[in-house]
């Protein structure tokens, strides 16, 4: 939540930035009062500028007469840096690999503790997917989320094993076994995921690499989600490494 977006002399796109900053994951429609409340704004000061964002494209409002972000907000994010080039380049990738398993296909980075889902291709399979294109999951329970989690900074670490939520039966919430599997995802080149994120799904992911100069680093991951691993995961791990070497060769120096 902005601060001090009320005072005297505040300026109109400080009291835009603060009324789009309400939004967050936990917070994906707001009421009015909701948005002058968490924007620190006064009602009729909200009001006119939520009207004119409206009016803009930059929120929409729903039938239960609540405020959503807008599609103009989200064509802007996929103008940034790693989301366009990394989209552009894995794009063909992921259509390939769409194609040989008719299953859904998730193209994801780490956002500061979380993964967010920057690509997607849903699959014909009757599989369970809660991921959506711009959302964001817990790192712990999803495939792409493990891979990113191996890879990162030993502070997003700490605070990922500080914070290991159970959302299904199977979700992994000791912090020497989800350690053990990162270890072994460095060394095996893979993660996977039975049941951990959604009822009914099991994933398998893979890390993409880039960087230029010194030792690359991991900046992406690739993932399939599917019903079951026990007799295609050598195959998906197969296929999904060949499109992550593909993209990691494509992807433009840095």
């Amino acid at each position: 939540m902005a601060g001090n977006t009320g005072r005297p002399g505040a300026s109109v796109i400080s009291r835009a930035l603060a009324l789009l900053s309400a939004f967050d994951q936990h917070h994906r429609s707001l009421t009015l009062t909701d948005l002058a409340e968490r924007a620190e704004l006064p009602t009729a000061t909200a009001y006119r500028q939520v009207n004119e964002l409206v009016d803009g494209g930059a929120l929409i409002r729903n039938s239960n007469g609540e405020y959503m972000i807008g599609r103009m907000i989200w064509n802007l994010g996929l103008l940034a840096p790693v989301q366009t080039g990394l989209r552009e380049v894995a794009s063909p990738f992921l259509h390939d690999i769409y194609a040989a398993t008719r299953a859904t296909v998730h193209l994801a980075v780490r956002e500061g503790d979380r993964v967010l889902y920057v690509d997607r291709l849903s699959g014909h399979a009757s599989v369970p997917v809660v991921s959506k294109v711009g959302s964001t999951l817990p790192m712990h329970c999803t495939g792409v989320g493990k891979v990113l989690l191996a890879y990162a900074p030993a502070d997003v670490h700490a605070r990922a094993m500080a914070a290991l939520t159970r959302v299904t039966p199977f979700t992994i919430t000791q912090p020497v076994r989800l350690n053990e599997q990162l270890s072994r995802i460095r060394r095996d080149g893979y993660a996977t995921t039975i049941e951990e994120m959604t009822l009914g799904a099991c994933s398998v992911a893979v890390p993409i690499t880039g960087g230029i100069g010194g030792e690359p680093k991991v900046i992406a991951a690739l993932g399939i989600v599917v019903p079951s691993l026990k007799r295609d995961r050598p195959r998906l791990t197969a296929a999904l490494h060949v499109a992550a070497q593909g993209i990691s060769r494509s992807m433009p120096a840095t």
